[in-house]
């Protein structure tokens, strides 16, 4: 049976979604995916990840600002395992590390970018510091005192400090992903201030290494490491894809950039998730306003990109999508619908529409394995 978690938007976000949800197709039409329902009571679980060795999925609670971790107790369902954790505002995204130890966690309100730790059997470890306020609290009837989580790494100031948003707004730091890299370090991107911040994993903590500055007004949002190190970066406002590599001393920087399409338009376009075939020959972007996909071909070692098609969606706001078995998945969150699209395996361009599930505000889409 192909079965796949779904986050999804609750009222609190504007959406119909009742939790983790559950889309399957039985193994005589597995590609006729249908909406199982919900399988945890749970607000607003905007991003999805998975435990690399423990039936653990995590969850950032994007309406709550916190992070939550949920067992598999069954063939297709969940079960809390402990109480959320707090993050920052607007968590929107969770990447957990290849040793299962702990997790980033990206708050987009704030510009947060947390570090939870993980303990053995996948709990996520509560804050030390707000711990012991709590306990301190409890014991000598002190007021609890708001503290900031201890494994939340500093945001650096805004390089382009002064210059002003769009829409005449100041600009303000928003955190939207993280991508563990191959030396141990981790990248994250900060959409508001226009950064790649490169950290190195502390015990408890981050600590900033270096930033890589784009173009202002870019928007970096999502994140892909290629298998040769290099490292994809799609912008949500600038409709563009950057490639950064790092130098003999570790830096980071931009080697390349590419338009997600030629006749993508920016103001109107919105570039969300990126996200590659298995042999990494192939990227695909949704873009969220025209509610297509574009597909990209890597080129040379994986240092530049090349746009090679733009196909319909089938969604929309195309919100995130993955390949899976050659075909590509494309969650709808406007639309309350999940598309199964075709792949060609030789040319990686998208293809027909072969299939439309129904489900409530799909953000995110994660195999269960």
């Amino acid at each position: 049976m192909t079965r796949f978690w779904l986050g999804g938007y609750g009222p609190a976000m504007d959406g119909s979604a009742d939790g983790v949800g559950l889309l399957a197709g039985d193994e005589s039409a597995p590609t006729a995916l249908e909406y199982r329902g919900a399988v945890t009571q749970t607000s607003s679980p905007s991003w999805l990840a998975q435990h690399p060795s423990l039936d653990v999925v995590y969850a950032a609670l994007e309406a709550d600002a916190a992070v939550q971790a949920f067992a598999r107790s069954g063939e297709s369902t969940l079960r809390p395992l402990g109480d959320p954790v707090a993050a920052g505002d607007g968590v929107c995204h969770v990447a957990v590390s290849s040793s299962g130890s702990f997790l980033i966690a990206s708050c987009y309100g704030d510009g947060r970018v947390v570090r939870i730790g993980i303990d053995a059997q996948g709990h996520l470890v509560p804050d030390a510091v707000n711990k012991a306020a709590e306990l301190r609290a409890a014991l000598l009837g002190e007021p609890l005192e708001e503290t900031a989580p201890a494994g939340v790494a500093a945001a650096a100031s805004d390089p382009y400090a002064g210059e002003l948003t769009a829409t005449g707004e100041a600009r303000s730091s928003h955190a939207h992903s993280a991508a563990f890299l191959a030396d141990g370090r981790i990248a994250t991107t900060d959409l508001g201030f226009d950064l790649v911040r490169i950290w190195r994993p502390i015990a408890g903590g981050l600590v900033l290494d270096h930033e890589v500055v784009l173009p202002v007004g870019t928007g970096p949002r999502h994140m892909v490491v290629h298998p040769s190190g290099h490292l994809h970066v799609v912008t949500e406002y600038s409709c563009e894809v950057f490639t950064l590599a790092a130098g003999r001393d570790g830096t980071w920087a931009v080697v390349s950039s590419v338009l997600t399409s030629p006749i993508a338009e920016i103001g109107v376009d919105f570039p969300a998730e990126l996200a590659r075939t298995r042999d990494a020959r192939f990227l695909y972007t949704a873009l969220r306003g025209s509610n297509t996909v574009a597909a990209l071909r890597v080129r040379g070692g994986g240092e530049a990109l090349e746009s090679i098609a733009l196909a319909d969606s089938g969604v929309d706001w195309p919100r995130h999508h993955l390949v899976h078995e050659g075909k590509l998945l494309v969650a709808g969150q406007r639309s309350d619908t999940v598309a199964l699209i075709d792949l060609d395996e030789r040319t990686g361009a998208p293809l027909d529409i072969r299939h439309i599930a129904q489900a409530p505000a799909p953000t995110h889409i994660l195999p269960v394995r």
